[in-house]
C-alpha cells in the first residue's frame, strides 16, 4: 500500500468527505487529485472504503481507518515531542491587533505561571484559523468571531466590541449622523478589504438602512487606516477595543446603532491542561476590561 494514498484516507475517514479533507490537509491539494488516488487505493486493496452519497466508511473502511488513525492522528505529538516537548508549548492563530496588544501580556502571565512556558504564533482570521484547528496545526485561534463556526470546532465569546469611525478633528464631523444624513456620501472611506469580517458587517449594516457607501481606500491593517485617515485622506472603519489608543488629531465616533462584532477563542477538541490554562488567562484578562 503507499502510505500517502493512506494519508489522504484518513484525512477523508476523520473529515467526512473529499472536500473536507481538502480544507483540513496540512498542504495544499485538490479534491480531484484525491479522489483519484483513493481510488487508486481501492484498485489495490480490491475493496470499496466508503460510500460517497452519503459519506460513510465500509466495514473494511472503518477497520483500515482504526488502523491507521492511531498513527497518523500522533504526528503532531511527536513532533512536539521531537522538537524537545510539547507539554508545556502552545500554538496560537490570531489576527494582527490581538498579537500586538493583548498575546504580550498573556504571554507573560503564563510564564509565570508555566515554568519552561513557551509558544509559537501564527497570523490568521476565522476562516483561517479553523483550517488550522482542523488540521491540527494550531491548539488556540484569537479573533473577531461573526461567522457560525463549521464542525467540531469550539469557540467562547470574550469581547463584544463596537464598530467605529475615525475622521480628522478637522473636518468638524462630530457625530456618525452627519456623515450618514447625506443623501450621497462623498467623504472617502478608508477600510480593510472586503473579505474582512468588520468591513462585511459595516457593509451589511449599510445596506440594511438604505445607504452605499464603499470603500475607497482598502488597506491591510487598521494601523494603516490610522495613518490614511491622519494624513487627511478619509474616515477610516475601526473596531473599538479596550486598548486602542486614539490619535490627538482623530476623533472616534462609536457607531453605537451598528452590530457590535464578537471576539473570542478557537479551538477543536479537548483542551490540554496547558491550554486550558492559557484560556483560562485570556478570560480573565477579557474580564478585566469588562468592569
Amino acid at each position: 500500500m503507499n502510505v500517502h494514498h493512506l494519508e489522504l484516507f484518513y484525512y477523508v475517514a476523520r473529515h467526512g468527505g473529499v472536500s473536507a479533507a481538502a480544507r483540513a490537509m496540512p498542504y495544499g491539494i485538490q479534491q480531484p487529485a484525491i479522489s483519484a488516488q483513493i481510488l487508486q487505493l481501492e484498485d489495490a486493496l480490491g475493496v470499496t472504503l466508503y460510500q460517497r452519497r452519503p459519506f460513510q466508511l465500509t466495514r473494511e473502511g472503518q477497520t483500515l481507518y482504526d488502523f491507521i488513525s492511531p498513527f497518523f492522528g500522533g504526528l503532531g505529538e511527536m513532533a512536539d515531542r521531537l522538537r524537545g516537548g510539547g507539554e508545556n508549548r502552545l500554538r496560537i492563530a490570531a489576527a494582527e491587533v490581538v498579537q500586538r496588544d493583548y498575546l504580550p501580556e498573556i504571554f507573560g502571565r503564563m510564564r509565570r505561571r508555566v515554568k519552561g512556558f513557551h509558544f509559537t504564533l501564527t497570523h490568521g482570521r476565522q476562516q483561517e484559523i479553523e483550517t488550522l484547528l482542523a488540521a491540527q496545526e494550531v491548539d488556540i485561534g484569537f479573533g473577531t468571531l461573526t461567522e457560525k463556526t463549521t464542525a467540531n470546532i469550539e469557540s467562547r465569546e470574550l469581547l463584544r466590541l463596537p464598530m467605529a469611525l475615525l475622521v480628522p478633528k478637522q473636518s468638524g464631523i462630530t457625530r456618525a449622523a452627519q456623515i450618514f444624513e447625506k443623501d450621497r456620501i462623498d467623504l472617502p472611506l478608508v477600510a480593510m478589504g472586503a473579505r474582512d469580517v468588520v468591513s462585511r458587517t459595516f457593509q451589511t449594516a449599510l445596506r440594511q438602512r438604505g445607504l452605499e457607501w464603499l470603500p475607497s481606500l482598502e488597506v491591510g491593517s487598521l494601523d494603516l487606516v490610522l495613518r490614511y485617515v491622519t494624513e487627511g485622506f478619509g474616515a477610516g472603519l475601526v473596531l473599538q477595543h479596550p486598548r486602542f489608543e486614539l490619535p490627538a488629531e482623530l476623533q472616534l465616533l462609536v457607531l453605537d446603532d451598528f452590530p457590535p462584532l464578537c471576539f473570542g477563542a478557537l479551538w477543536t477538541g479537548r483542551l490540554s491542561p496547558l491550554a486550558e490554562a492559557f484560556l483560562a488567562e485570556a478570560t480573565a484578562l477579557a474580564g478585566e476590561f469588562s468592569k
